[in-house]
């Protein structure tokens, strides 16, 4: 008899255990226009990891690239692509809003490339 429940007991821990398992999905979103900045990855760290359902994510500067983990009854990929594009950076399709875009530090936005003004025309010998 003893046996029996200690039985019934570890089937139900064993059923207790699935039962809290999350189905969780993973990806890598593209962040092109992320500047080699130690602001612009905490940022985007700090932020979507705050996001309900997202459980990981780092940020690899060199590659430009966001490892994204999350469970997938609270959040999906285009939500958490549309989060980062809120903080001012593209994240795959997705473009940069624009004021949040325009609110960042100066060494997280692109470089601008000064505009070449055409020479001015040589003055005619009349």
């Amino acid at each position: 008899m003893k046996q029996f429940v200690i039985g019934i007991m570890a089937s139900c821990l064993v059923l207790a255990g699935n039962a809290q398992v999350k189905a969780t999905d993973k990806a890598i979103i593209s962040l092109p226009n992320l500047q080699n900045c130690d602001k612009c990855k905490d940022q985007i760290e700090f932020f979507i990891s705050k996001t309900e359902g997202v459980t990981s994510i780092v940020v690899d500067l060199k590659r430009k690239i966001a490892k994204v983990s999350w469970l997938t009854d609270r959040t999906n990929k285009e939500y958490i692509k549309t989060a980062i594009a809120n903080l001012g950076f593209d994240a795959d399709d997705i473009e940069a809003e624009e004021y949040a875009y325009k609110r960042l530090p100066v060494c997280c936005k692109k470089p601008v490339e000064p505009q070449k003004t055409p020479p001015a025309p040589a003055p005619s010998k009349n």
